[in-house]
C-alpha cells in the first residue's frame, strides 16, 4: 500500500501524533524518543552527535510551542508532506513546519522533517 492510497482525513490522523512527538521531544532533546519514528534511511543522517549539536545550539528546536496549525498535504510520489504552521515559546514569528512520510519495511515513518 501507498501512504497516498489513503484519504487526507487518515493520514492527517496518523501524521498529528507524530508531529506532536517531534516538537515535543525537540523540546526535550530527548533523541532516542525523537528518533523512534524515523526511517531508517534517515537515521543515517540524524545520529546521535548531530542532533546533540542541534539541540544544544539551535535556540528554536528547544524553545518550539506544543501549540501548532496544521496547514495541510502535498502528495508527492510514493511520499505525503505534512505541512504546519509552528510557532516558538521564545523567539517571536511562525515557521514552517515540514514531516514527509511514506512507508518503510511496511510501516508509516518519518523521512524527513525541518522547521523553516
Amino acid at each position: 500500500m501507498k501512504i497516498n492510497d489513503k484519504t487526507d482525513y487518515e493520514v492527517k490522523e496518523i501524521a498529528l501524533p507524530m508531529w506532536e512527538a517531534q516538537l515535543k521531544y525537540s523540546r526535550e532533546g530527548d533523541y532516542e524518543n525523537f528518533t523512534r519514528n524515523i526511517a531508517a534511511s534517515m537515521l543515517a543522517t540524524v545520529n546521535q552527535e548531530v542532533a546533540a549539536k542541534q539541540f544544544s545550539e539551535d535556540k528554536l528546536t528547544r524553545s518550539l510551542s506544543p501549540e501548532y496549525e496544521f496547514l495541510g498535504l502535498l502528495r508527492r510520489g510514493d511520499q505525503v508532506t505534512c505541512l504546519f504552521r509552528v510557532y516558538s515559546t521564545e523567539k517571536e514569528g511562525e515557521w514552517l513546519g515540514r514531516m514527509v512520510l511514506g512507508y518503510d519495511n511496511d510501516e508509516i515513518k518519518i523521512f524527513a522533517s525541518s522547521i523553516f
